[in-house]
């Protein structure tokens, strides 16, 4: 092993075996024994990475990749089918909430016996109880039974038993999201510190924006293999662009089945719902913004019953927050409507204006109105 690798990996693969109608019986076995099938999934197909010693690496990838399990090959909680995993280091994890935990004891004692497991001795985790407790800021609740505990304050002693044990190697899965805002961003600063002293960290996540910030590389797995590795804006970009065609692909198939219906979210911004608007004000703005991921939906704006000519235009704030939901269907400059009209043409009086996707089959995917008032004078 090269010695400035915390972690190799060779031509590494894993499968498991699915048993489909197993018999439990030697009765069930012996009259359906034709029955008894075995399917194999390959959730790993020949991987083969180095993580360098002192580096903060992220694997990502979508739900089924085959990130959790190569981060369990590398803890060797289970082991290849083929090739090989080799650590040097004292390694720590974090795979899931509370593992290692005994329901009955309290806080307390499963710090010390879930730091035993990771080898501190007695001596050891005395010296750092204190430190361990202040950190997972459970308070008088630590001398309580972990049955007791929500899922927030199990994950909260586990992260801080884990990062406390002095590892040479930390492995984390998405543990993390189960904590709140505060001890989130506690627990990436203990991280950050981590990393400064020069440990090696791996992370399975899905939160983008900390891969950035905190890893020196992305690992993104597709299908169980390495499809890019290397700096985390460049391959979580390429990611995000297979997520969105993946996803654009899905939906397609769904919707020409007909196993699907589409979706879509419209929002009229001005004018506001009974507004009442002076005529003198002359001219009025009508905007807003409208997505859908049926694209063969039909995009109708009426003014009074009487479809409008419309332009569109860029809506970044919208974008943001609909990327992932609407991926592969949404453009950002595209997004946004807009469109004008002469108070004095429009006439005083009540008037309403509908904007609604239709899909092909005469099926409103969704639809908002706006009623409002023109009037000589503010009343």
């Amino acid at each position: 092993m090269d010695s400035r690798n915390a972690i190799e990996v060779r031509n590494m693969s894993k499968y498991f075996k699915i048993d489909y109608d197993k018999s439990n019986t030697l009765k069930d076995k012996l009259l359906y024994w034709k029955r008894h099938k075995v399917e194999r999934h390959q959730v790993l197909n020949d991987i083969n990475l180095n993580i360098r010693k002192g580096e903060t690496v992220a694997l990502i990838g979508t739900n089924g990749s085959g990130k959790s399990t190569l981060l369990k090959l590398m803890t060797k909680i289970i082991f290849p089918n083929s090739g090989e995993i080799k650590t040097d280091g004292k390694l720590t994890s974090l795979l899931e909430l509370g593992a290692g935990f005994h329901q009955d004891f309290t806080g307390r004692e499963n710090i010390y016996f879930n730091a035993s497991i990771f080898g501190l001795t007695r001596k050891d985790i005395e010296e750092r109880i204190d430190e361990i407790i202040e950190f997972s800021e459970l308070g008088e609740f630590i001398d309580n039974p972990v049955r007791t505990y929500s899922s927030g304050m199990y994950m909260r002693l586990a992260f801080s038993v884990a990062i406390n044990v002095d590892a040479d190697i930390l492995l984390i899965d998405e543990i993390l999201a189960v904590g709140d805002q505060h001890f989130q961003e506690k627990c990436y600063r203990k991280l950050e510190e981590l990393k400064r002293k020069g440990k090696t960290i791996v992370i399975v996540t899905h939160t983008l924006d900390v891969v950035k910030k905190l890893c020196h590389r992305a690992i993104w797995l597709y299908k169980g293999e390495v499809r890019l590795d290397g700096d985390p804006v460049y391959v979580i970009d390429e990611y995000l662009e297979q997520v969105a065609k993946d996803h654009k692909e899905e939906r397609m198939k769904a919707l020409e089945s007909g196993d699907g219906k589409g979706r879509a979210a419209i929002t009229i911004d001005h004018p506001r719902d009974f507004s009442k608007l002076e005529l003198s004000d002359n001219k009025i703005k009508f905007d807003g913004w409208a997505l859908t991921d049926d694209e063969a939906a039909d995009f109708i704006i009426t003014l009074d019953n009487e479809a409008v000519e419309y332009e569109l235009c860029k809506r970044t704030d919208v974008y943001e927050v609909y990327k992932e939901i609407y991926a592969g269907f949404i453009d950002e400059n595209k997004i946004g409507w807009i469109f004008y009209r002469n108070l004095n043409d429009l006439g005083v009086g009540e008037h309403k204006l509908k904007v609604q996707y239709m899909d092909k089959k005469g099926n409103i995917l969704d639809e908002k109105e706006c009623q409002f008032k023109v009037l000589n004078e503010v009343a």
